[in-house]
């Protein structure tokens, strides 16, 4: 892509224009990191310029959704190295689990993305949820504009030159969050939404948030409700799928953000899950959990948000302390903060279930049944692979001995799943009547009766208790729930043995 870059550079100066690298891409270059994401470039043209310039470099795609804000998205085809890494996902878990929708790369996995932006100077409206953006004419100028320091430098393509006004590579090797400006205050009231980025920086670099920066954030946090829940949503998660999601949540908390962005999370603290003193709260371990799970954004949600209800439910009785329900509680909780946060319905789907049968998960122990398990893998569906690595994450022990043998419990309910999802393969569970065979049988018309028996046939399929193409003892099976002798012998779904 450099190359690109290059050649992107020197049209530009020949046509009297400038064109630097910007943002993340400076700050990853000279923290030698992988750039993640599109490459931010900006420049002098406006956009129909950027438009005209860019037409000799062939891009596979120009679009123009952002052209009112001065920016024009470039697509290139990838050009992928011999014995380089696949792009595609190593697991059968990355490809369930799905992403909110704003997430969603818009474009195809194998073309690079490079976005150019005219210098902007920002003009903010206190009471907007949105920046306004007036173009700007100089490079100096547009890096003011910008939220920190390390973010503030520019890279000429075609000679390297650092361009850092505001301090930027001092505290990229001090380690630090830091305002562009001398008012810190200023950058937060010009966008709110920075305070999320600060903490989403911290946790993503491994930095720290500089003094006044984070006095200014404390102090403006109530700020937060003016910008959009979706914009909220983006920044939010963007951070759970950082490299430690914990430090980044603990600013959150620290500085007073988190009640303007999931307010329950607050109701963790302090609630103790055993009675003995000294033992962490449910907050230190669902921060450890996040951590412990697959950076993608619906199980990091999920390790948010599966003992959310815990203080809801939290209960003694005869010494003990019992969360009873928590996890029917913690799904609708889950539900009513996904929706708040204006998540699309798969998302929130997704993410309520792992809730609601993460206990199903950590309860599994040797001596299920093949049904009790057969069970878990039809109700989980394509949450599964998620939930699996939603209970190993579950796991915060400070014990290794128990750790370990927590990880082979959930490695030895993974190794029943795919044997019996192989068996189901071979022979697919179904029952050997469906609903044509069972109205033929009691010559009846489609009722709310059939699906009760329906069901029925089904579970005793799914125990092992009945073969799929064992019609007789299915009818048999059917008169007698029919007259009413089996119905009360139907198992829960959750039911283990």
């Amino acid at each position: 892509m450099l190359e690109t870059i290059v050649t992107l550079a020197q049209l530009f100066a020949e046509d009297g224009k400038q064109l630097y690298m910007v943002g993340g891409t400076v700050r990853d270059m000279l923290l030698h990191r992988a750039t993640t994401g599109d490459v931010d470039l900006t420049t002098d043209a406006r956009p129909d310029e950027i438009k005209r310039l860019v037409a000799a470099t062939h891009p596979v795609a120009v679009v123009s959704v952002g052209e009112q804000f001065g920016t024009i998205r470039l697509h290139y085809p990838r050009a992928v190295a011999e014995g380089a890494p696949s792009h595609a996902p190593a697991t059968a878990a990355a490809v369930e689990s799905p992403e909110p929708a704003a997430l969603v790369v818009d474009h195809a996995p194998d073309v690079d993305v490079i976005e150019i932006t005219t210098f902007r100077s920002d003009v903010y409206n206190s009471t907007s949820r949105k920046p306004e953006v007036a173009f700007g004419d100089n490079l100096v100028d547009d890096l003011l504009r910008r939220d920190f320091t390390i973010n503030a430098m520019a890279r000429d393509p075609l000679t390297g030159a650092i361009f850092d006004p505001y301090g930027g590579r001092a505290d990229l090797e001090r380690g630090l969050i830091r305002a562009v400006g001398d008012d810190p205050e200023h950058r937060f009231d010009e966008d709110p939404l920075r305070m999320l980025r600060a903490a989403r920086f911290a946790a993503q670099l491994d930095f720290d948030i500089e003094q006044r920066t984070a006095v200014a954030i404390h102090r403006q946090a109530a700020t937060l409700d003016r910008i959009s829940r979706e914009r909220v949503r983006d920044e939010l998660t963007k951070l759970l799928v950082t490299s430690d999601p914990g430090r980044g949540l603990r600013q959150l908390v620290d500085l007073g953000a988190m009640p303007y962005v999931v307010p329950e999370v607050l109701e963790l603290r302090g609630v103790s899950q055993r009675i003995e003193v000294h033992t962490k709260d449910v907050y230190e371990h669902v921060l450890r959990v996040v951590a412990n799970t697959p950076p993608r954004p619906a199980t990091r949600w999920a390790g948010l948000l599966h003992d959310i209800a815990k203080p809801r439910t939290r209960t003694v009785e005869d010494g003990q302390v019992h969360f009873f329900g928590h996890e029917e509680v913690g799904a609708g909780m889950a539900r009513e903060i996904l929706r708040r946060l204006k998540f699309d319905r798969p998302f929130i789907d997704h993410v309520s279930r792992l809730v609601r049968l993460h206990m199903r998960a950590n309860a599994y122990v040797a001596d299920w049944t093949d049904g009790a398990v057969r069970r878990l893998i039809l109700d989980a569906d394509r949450v599964l692979p998620d939930l699996l690595d939603l209970s190993r994450a579950d796991i915060t022990s400070y014990r290794p001995e128990r750790v370990s043998r927590a990880v082979a419990r959930v490695n030895d309910l993974e190794e029943r799943i795919q044997r019996l999802r192989e068996e189901a393969e071979r022979v697919p569970l179904k029952s050997p009547l469906d609903g044509n065979d069972l109205m033929a049988l009691f010559g009846r018309e489609p009722g709310p009766w059939l699906r009760p028996l329906k069901d029925y046939l089904l579970g005793l399929v799914i125990d092992g208790r009945l073969a799929p193409d064992d019609r007789p003892t299915a009818e048999a099976e059917a008169r007698r729930f029919m007259a009413g002798d089996g119905a009360t012998t139907t198992g829960g779904a959750g039911t283990p043995a």
